[in-house]
């Protein structure tokens, strides 16, 4: 698939900002976490803090069969297909019509819309038509190539990828900073020596998707292509950011990739219902604007960034994928900077709930450098890090 319509912004933009308000119709019903609100209210607040003049708006074409044949199986699609259009219909061997994942009318529609978002920003990205593109309603990686999983019923992220790769792309390095492990994806591709898949996240004894062991490093032929950093319960900004720092930037310095695609959830922030780790939007924004960075540093700039998940849907996504928007668009926020009174009041009516004040948790993020300070054997986080590191640091040269 290739094309996109509803452009605005100009034409000088340092990014691309995917969006179809039609995305706010993968909705899987009344009491479900993953509430579209989230994504209509993250789109109010790029607009409030008028980020949508920087960047290029575009909507992008739903995947088409071809190209959800990329990573889903003809059987798998066709069974979403069943589904969307009789929904109590919905065959629980695929996945759909469970409690994570209901089916729901429109559901195919809903989910090829998302997904031809994130392929339409690889696309855009490969071609040198903007160095950043931002798909805040992507990012669903749990989704595999036979089955819906963990809310996700087509995996764009993986789509993403797979498109670059059919493009022409040679090394694509994909990083995950949502709470939950990046399964999907790490299947989609645990064979493929082209793609490094980087997961951080809560450690998979106390959360799903219960996957993401340090020691799931890829197929035989791919060995390292797989790096899982599995985190303590518990974590907060110093530990996140210290692990981030001591895997990521050397593993992709090592790979060299010619795209940079990374998946924000932001579920690991404080508030989030559905996890237990402790990061703060302060934190959160600092990981977006080091990718951005590590996309300049090793890939030439060229950056995919998408959402992902996260459940504190009026105090916590928007704003940090805001922060992500504005990142990309060149155009960073001042985290003190107050959040406009036109959303707050958009909140309560949406929500009846007060929006937050200020585009920031009040943090400033601070770590201690795994190399300058030393592994500390008593830490479960320093446990973490080092277990990551000698499971895959070997594979690409860097340890010991």
């Amino acid at each position: 698939m290739s094309g996109t319509s509803g452009t605005t912004g100009t034409s000088s933009s340092h990014a691309q900002l995917m969006w179809d308000e039609a995305v706010t119709g993968y909705d899987f019903g009344p009491g479900h976490p993953m509430d579209p609100v989230r994504l209509a209210l993250t789109m109010r607040l790029v607009e409030a803090f008028e980020l949508d003049r920087a960047v290029r708006v575009v909507s992008a074409p739903p995947a088409g069969e071809s190209t959800l044949r990329l990573v889903h199986r003809p059987d798998y699609i066709a069974a979403v297909r069943a589904a969307s259009a009789d929904p109590a219909s919905a065959d629980m061997s695929y996945g759909l019509g469970t409690v994570d994942d209901p089916a729901f009318a429109g559901m195919h529609d809903a989910a090829a819309l998302i997904a031809g978002q994130s392929v339409g920003a690889a696309e855009a990205v490969w071609r040198g038509e903007v160095p950043h593109a931002v798909n805040f309603a992507g990012g669903l990686h749990h989704a595999m190539p036979g089955a819906a999983s963990g809310f996700c019923v087509y995996n764009d992220a993986a789509l993403a990828i797979a498109r670059l790769l059919e493009l022409g792309a040679e090394r694509v390095a994909y990083v995950d900073v949502d709470v939950h492990h990046g399964d999907g994806v790490q299947a989609a591709f645990w064979e493929d020596p082209r793609v490094l898949t980087i997961s951080l996240h809560e450690h998979p004894q106390t959360l799903f998707p219960q996957t993401g062991w340090p020691t799931e490093t890829g197929a035989p032929g791919a060995e390292g292509s797989a790096v899982n950093v599995a985190l303590p319960a518990g974590t907060g900004d110093a530990g996140w950011l210290r692990a981030f720092h001591a895997v990521v930037p050397e593993l992709l310095a090592a790979f060299r990739p010619q795209v940079l695609v990374t998946q924000h959830g932001a579920d690991t922030h404080f508030e989030d219902p559905l996890a237990h780790l402790a990061v703060s939007l302060d934190a959160q924004r600092h990981v977006a604007a080091v990718c951005h960075e590590l996309a300049h540093r090793h890939a030439d700039g060229r950056w995919v960034a998408l959402g992902g998940g996260g459940y504190a849907v009026t105090d916590v996504v928007p704003r940090s994928w805001t922060h992500l928007v504005a990142i990309a668009a060149d155009r960073p926020l001042d985290p003190a900077s107050p959040v406009p009174d036109l959303w707050r009041s958009e909140v309560f009516r949406r929500t009846a709930q007060l929006g937050p004040l200020r585009m920031t948790d009040g943090r400033e993020p601070e770590w201690r450098s795994f190399e300058e300070s030393g592994y500390d054997p008593a830490d479960r986080l320093d446990q973490a890090i080092l277990a990551t590191r000698k499971a895959v640091f070997p594979a690409h040269g860097l340890w010991p």
